[in-house]
Order: structure tokens, then sequence, then C-alpha cells
């Protein structure tokens, strides 16, 4: 019987992916609420199960995963849901006068008819 381990800080690329249009976007943000970063979680809500959470960080939250993106801007992790974001990617999309991000999430199982939240494979 063999163990496998698997560390989070050398497979931190493959969990979530950010475009650059999302990462300019970030450090907008980040720049005029004078955060550290920007941290991304899930929440329980909706008649479907989770929605993201994705919110400017003041302080970092012990535990969280840190990826640094291209531009400097630092994104959080919540490691709790690691596996149910595992390959997400996050990009930013302009629709009328809104700026709107758009999760890709291979992990998405079904999602309800409004689009505010998912429920995921295990």
């Amino acid at each position: 019987m063999t163990v496998e381990t698997f560390d989070i800080h050398s497979e931190a690329g493959s969990i979530v992916k950010v475009s650059e249009s999302a990462a300019q976007h970030f450090f907008k943000q980040v720049e005029q609420k004078n955060a550290v970063g920007v941290r991304l979680s899930l929440k329980q809500a909706g008649c479907t199960g989770y929605k993201y959470i994705m919110e400017e960080v003041e302080q970092v939250v012990e535990g969280d995963l840190e990826l640094v993106l291209l531009n400097g801007v630092k994104l959080y992790v919540d490691v709790r849901y690691l596996s149910a974001l595992q390959g997400t990617e996050i990009d930013i999309q302009q629709q009328g006068l809104n700026l709107n991000l758009i999760m890709q999430n291979p992990n998405v199982k079904d999602e309800c008819g409004c689009g505010e939240s998912f429920s995921i494979q295990e």
C-alpha cells in the first residue's frame, strides 16, 4: 500500500486560473480599497447549494492558499473548498454597463435557473 501526498503550494497554479482582464480588475479594486488582495470562497446559498464569494480583503485569513497573479495581486483561496474550486477559471466580461465575473468551474454539476447558486460533483 502506498500513500500519495498532495502539496497544495506546488499545485497552486492548477487550482484557479485568472484571465488578464480579471487580474487587471482585481488590481484596480485592491488598489482603490487599499486591500491586501482578493479572496475566493463558497457559501451555502440558493436552491442548489453554493454560491461564489469574491471579496477584497484587508487581512489574510489564516490557512488560505495564497496565489500571486502575474500583476502582483494576491488571490486567497479558502482551503475548505479547494476540491470544489479545483480547475476554476475566472474571467470578467462587460455586459451593457455592468462588469460581470464569469466563473468556469468544471466541478459544477447543476445550476439553479437564475444562475445564483450551483451544486458540485462529489
